[in-house]
């Protein structure tokens, strides 16, 4: 009975993630490691809605984007998202050996889907690394009730997309 058990968890888990795990788990340890070399050099909390928004703040004059918390701290935010960047696009280069990733999305939806989610960051004060990462490492209760939000409306988001709107 165990065995069984055990075979079917691993066929769930095959075709969950077809390709294997393990690049997950590094990038995982990755984004860990470098949030919290982040926070043990600087003392700064490393959020991308914060990146974007103090980004936002060189072309947009409106006064949420000229409030000092993101004209003092883009250009730090700004290295931190080329970082990102620049270590998605070796990770993109060394184990996708430089092959597109594509999807059955509709480019409608994908962006409807970054509207939603930008506005989720900004009502919910800050995104998933933010409170997923950093907001759950430094024990934040309100982290953990956005995280537990984030997910359960993945979870729904992503059912509802694969089902009845992407076969």
């Amino acid at each position: 009975m165990a065995r069984s058990a055990n075979i079917s968890v691993m066929e769930s888990l095959t075709t969950l993630f077809p390709h294997g795990g393990w690049h997950y788990f590094a990038g995982g340890l990755c984004l860990g490691a470098g949030v919290a070399l982040l926070f043990a050099l600087t003392g700064r909390i490393g959020g991308m809605s914060s990146v974007f928004s103090s980004t936002w703040s060189y072309v947009v004059s409106r006064p949420f984007f000229r409030a000092p918390r993101w004209l003092e701290t883009r250009g730090w935010r700004l290295v931190y998202a080329a970082g990102l960047i620049v270590g998605a696009a070796l990770w993109w280069l060394w184990a996708g050996q430089g092959v597109a990733q594509t999807t059955r999305v509709p480019w409608w939806l994908l962006l409807l889907g970054g509207f939603i989610g930008g506005y989720g960051a900004r009502r919910g004060n800050g995104c998933t690394s933010g409170h997923g990462i950093c907001g759950l490492g430094s024990l934040q209760l309100p982290s953990l009730l956005a995280v537990l939000i984030f997910m359960a409306s993945a979870f729904v988001t992503a059912n509802v997309v694969t089902r009845w709107i992407v076969p």
